[in-house]
């Protein structure tokens, strides 16, 4: 009887210990939650909801699905209305929203992903509300490529695996007064020191500056340098080795990189829709597709926005008392008489009114009240460089031009190879 029940004690002794033993290695493996900071928030003490904005909805609409009634919505808009103005939400956008996880779920923060980097925060979680910019930090990355022209720009640079925004650049930004893209010649070659910025070193978003560039066309380098030369307005511009400033008075195009020329001045040209016959063409035809933005190629008052004729819709900016602009065919107009336009801002997009057959913006051009050729003018440039800043210049770009020659174009082992000068670079002085 006792060999019983010590056989019966050892049992229930032996069982305990297991599940003890069992019991605390549960409790071993329990973690804590990983803190989990975006913003400036830790998003641990939320339920995040993340979401894009929907066509027809707005920030209102928005934040009563989270259980905010309309008078401190109105409130919240009147707060923040300096900062962030909610009737500009746009569809697609997306957005975070931080809703609090008691039974009450209402919304507590607003995040608008303005892009990649940036975002609007507006914080009304506590009696006082408040809406800020936030940038998250990035990291900032040099490279250099070099690519040979074999069909054009965008299809070289699409081959380096370079997105359409940096080609947009080198074309619209740096080169659209020195450079014709559309009469690149295979063979031709560049060579580009350019940055990327990065989220948390792996995620893209987007590039930085473009610092120096090198374009051989027909045989000969066309350089140009990132320079500020206003220290107090602090604007930087493109140069060329010898310090004169790229952008002239006049952009070569209406149309941002992506058009052909359908149709040149000429004054001896048939037309089909007149039956055929020779009738001048005073304008240069530049085809894209519709509802492509047109820009002013110079600054300038709107003397004329209207619809007429043949014209369709058009606009027409007097630059000085030399130079005149007009626009033709347009989907919409986008600006005013009496308005003032810088170079480059948008007036109207492409269309098909008026007398055409296709869509295309016709850009015509007075010299001294006659229209004229703008691509057989000799166009005023725009202001050089101060004699004083010359030699600073000149040293400046010394190392860049010998950053820029010593990048190999010829015979490249991969089309695709791309050379990192520095892991992270960032360049106070650019």
């Amino acid at each position: 009887m006792k060999t019983f029940i010590y056989a019966f004690i050892f049992v229930c002794l032996f069982f305990s210990c297991k599940e003890n033993k069992r019991q605390l290695a549960s409790t071993q493996d329990v973690k804590t939650p990983k803190n989990v900071y975006e913003y400036g928030f830790k998003l641990n003490n939320y339920k995040v909801v993340n979401d894009t904005i929907k066509s027809g909805e707005s920030f209102g609409i928005i934040l009563d699905r989270y259980h905010i009634d309309y008078p401190k919505i109105n409130t919240i808009v009147s707060k923040i209305k300096d900062t962030f103005d909610v009737r500009h939400v746009r569809t697609g956008k997306p957005y975070t929203v931080l809703v609090s996880k008691d039974s009450t779920e209402k919304a507590q923060v607003f995040i608008y992903k303005n892009s990649k980097i940036a975002a609007t925060i507006v914080n009304f979680k506590d009696s006082i509300i408040t809406a800020y910019k936030y940038q998250k930090p990035i990291k900032v990355v040099e490279k250099k490529v070099a690519g040979i022209i074999n069909d054009n720009l965008s299809v070289t640079m699409d081959s380096l695996h370079l997105q359409p925004s940096l080609t947009n650049t080198i074309a619209d930004d740096i080169y659209a007064w020195t450079l014709d893209f559309e009469r690149l010649q295979k063979g031709d070659s560049f060579k580009i020191i350019y940055e990327e910025k990065f989220i948390n070193d792996t995620v893209f978003a987007g590039y930085g500056k473009v610092k120096a560039a090198v374009f051989n066309h027909k045989g000969k380098n066309l350089y140009a340098y990132r320079f500020m030369a206003d220290s107090i307005k602090k604007e930087y511009d493109y140069y060329d080795e010898d310090g004169k400033m790229l952008r002239s008075a006049f952009l070569k195009s209406p149309i941002k990189f992506q058009y052909r020329i359908s149709s040149r001045y000429n004054l001896t040209r048939r037309i089909r829709l007149y039956g055929n016959r020779v009738r001048p063409h005073k304008g240069t035809d530049f085809a894209a597709k519709y509802g492509t933005p047109i820009m002013t190629t110079a600054s300038g008052t709107v003397i004329e926005s209207t619809r007429r004729g043949g014209n369709g819709n058009y606009v027409k900016i007097k630059h000085n008392s030399t130079y005149t602009t007009q626009y033709l065919h347009m989907k919409r107009r986008n600006v005013r008489v009496g308005d003032y336009v810088k170079q480059g801002d948008i007036i109207g997009w492409v269309g098909m009114t008026g007398n055409t057959t296709g869509p295309h913006v016709c850009y015509r051009f007075w010299k001294n009240g006659k229209q004229v050729d703008p691509f057989k003018q000799k166009l005023p440039s725009a202001a050089p460089l101060k004699k004083e800043l010359k030699p600073i210049y000149l040293e400046f770009i010394k190392p860049l031009k010998q950053q820029l020659d010593s990048i190999p174009v010829n015979n490249l082992p991969n089309p695709n190879t791309v050379i990192v000068k520095n892991d992270e670079f960032v360049a106070n002085n650019y």
